[in-house]
C-alpha cells in the first residue's frame, strides 16, 4: 500500500519537461530511495487520456488509469504521477483519480508561470498539436472571454480549485516557475522538496529538451498544418509523421532566432491579469514552493521590441524559411535512407555468415571420415 501520492498534474508550458525528464532519468535511484514512478511516462500519458475519456486517445494505448493506480497502490513507498494534460480533467474526473488512490495520503502538485510567458508558449504548443489559428486571434479570444479553457487547462488557479479542493490543504503545493535569470535547477528544488528528494540523489540534465520554435518557423508549421487537411489526424499520426520528421528533426535545430511575444500594446492587461490571478492564489489554502511574485511579468520583459509576430511576417520572410526547411528535410531523409541501407547491410551480412556457417557444417557432417 502506498504511503504518499504525488500527482503532479500541470500547468502545461510550466518546466514538467525538464522536471519529467529528471524524475525518469534517475527512475532507479528513486526506486532505491522508497520513491516510485509507475509504469512509464507513455503509461502516465495514456493513463491522462483513459481518465479524460479523450476522443483523441491512441487506439493502441495499452495503459488505462485503474492499472496506473494498481501499481502505484501496490507500491509501500512514495509514489509519482506526473503529466501536465491531467489539469484538465473535470472536477468528476479528478475526484476518481483521488480516490481511486485511497487509502493512500495524495498530495496535489500544480505549477504556474508568469502570463507575458505562457501566452505565446501556450499558442505555439496549439500550433505543435495541428492547431492553424493566428497568433492574434488566440489572444483576442482570451482577451474577450471566448477561449475559458485557457484558464481552465493552463493556468494553476482553476486546477488548484477542481484538483486541490480533493484534499487538505497541506497536501495542495503551488510551485512558480522562477523569472529568467534564475539558477536553471531552482525549479527542480523546487519540486524536489515537495517530495522530500535529497539534493544529489538525482543527475540534473541541461533543460534544453523542448525548445521553442522562432516566429518564422512556428509560421511555417501553422501553414503546414492548414495545408495538412484531414491527414495525420490528432494525435498520435501526427506526432509520429510531422512532429518527429518537421517539427523534432528540422524545424527545433534550426536557429530560431526571431522569438517573439505579446507585445507592449497588451503589458496593462498582461499585467492586470497577473495581479488578479496573485490575489486569487494569495487568498487559496495551499503551500507554495516559490514566490507569488514569479507570476508578475519581469519588467525588462514588457519592453518594445523589434521582434515581428507571425502574423507580422510577410510571405517572402517565410518562404524563406520553408525553402530551408524542406532542405532540411531532404537531409533528414537522406539520414533515414542511410540508416536503413546500413541495417540492411548489417542483416544481409548476418544472414550471409549464417547460411555459410550452414554449409560449411553440413560439408563436414558429409565428409568421409578416415
Amino acid at each position: 500500500m502506498a504511503r504518499r501520492v504525488y500527482l503532479h498534474v500541470g500547468a502545461p508550458k510550466t518546466g514538467s519537461t525538464y522536471v519529467q525528464d529528471v524524475w525518469w532519468g534517475n527512475r532507479d535511484a528513486l526506486k532505491g530511495a522508497g520513491i516510485l514512478l509507475p509504469g512509464t511516462a507513455a503509461a502516465h500519458d495514456q493513463a491522462m487520456t483513459d481518465l479524460r475519456a479523450v476522443s483523441w486517445r491512441d487506439p493502441d494505448a495499452r495503459w488505462t488509469w485503474d492499472r496506473l493506480a494498481g501499481e502505484a497502490r501496490r507500491w509501500a513507498g512514495d509514489v509519482i504521477i506526473s503529466n501536465e494534460g491531467l489539469g484538465a480533467a473535470t472536477g468528476d474526473q479528478a475526484a476518481r483519480a483521488v480516490a481511486s488512490l485511497a487509502p493512500a495520503e495524495v498530495h496535489v502538485i500544480v505549477a504556474g508561470r508568469d502570463l507575458w510567458r505562457t501566452f505565446p508558449s501556450m499558442w505555439q504548443q496549439s500550433i505543435r498539436a495541428r492547431s492553424t489559428w493566428r497568433f492574434e486571434s488566440f489572444l483576442r479570444a482570451v482577451e474577450t472571454g471566448k477561449f475559458d479553457s485557457f484558464w481552465e487547462h493552463h493556468t494553476p488557479t482553476r486546477m488548484l480549485r477542481r484538483w486541490g479542493d480533493l484534499v487538505p490543504a497541506e497536501r495542495r503545493h503551488l510551485v512558480t516557475v522562477p523569472p529568467p535569470g534564475a539558477p536553471r535547477d531552482l525549479l527542480w528544488r523546487r519540486f524536489a522538496g515537495i517530495v522530500g528528494i535529497p539534493d544529489g540523489l538525482c543527475e540534473l540534465p541541461a533543460p534544453t529538451s523542448n525548445p521553442s520554435l522562432g516566429a518564422a518557423e512556428v509560421e511555417v508549421l501553422r501553414r503546414v498544418n492548414q495545408a495538412l487537411g484531414d491527414r495525420y489526424p490528432h494525435r498520435t499520426p501526427y506526432q509520429r509523421v510531422v512532429q518527429r520528421h518537421l517539427v523534432n528533426a528540422v524545424l527545433k535545430q534550426r536557429g530560431n532566432e526571431l522569438r517573439f511575444g505579446v507585445g507592449p500594446d497588451r503589458a496593462d492587461w498582461v499585467r492586470d491579469l497577473a495581479e488578479r490571478q496573485i490575489e486569487e492564489l494569495s487568498a487559496y489554502p495551499c503551500r507554495v514552493a516559490g514566490d507569488l511574485a514569479d507570476l508578475r511579468p519581469a519588467p525588462a520583459t514588457l519592453v518594445r521590441t523589434s521582434v515581428p509576430t507571425p502574423d507580422e511576417l510577410d510571405d517572402g520572410q517565410v518562404l524563406q524559411v520553408a525553402i530551408e526547411t524542406i532542405v532540411g528535410l531532404l537531409g533528414q531523409a537522406d539520414a533515414l535512407s542511410r540508416r536503413a541501407d546500413r541495417q540492411y547491410d548489417e542483416v544481409l551480412s548476418r544472414l550471409t555468415a549464417r547460411a555459410v556457417g550452414g554449409v560449411r557444417r553440413t560439408l563436414r557432417r558429409a565428409s568421409p571420415r578416415d
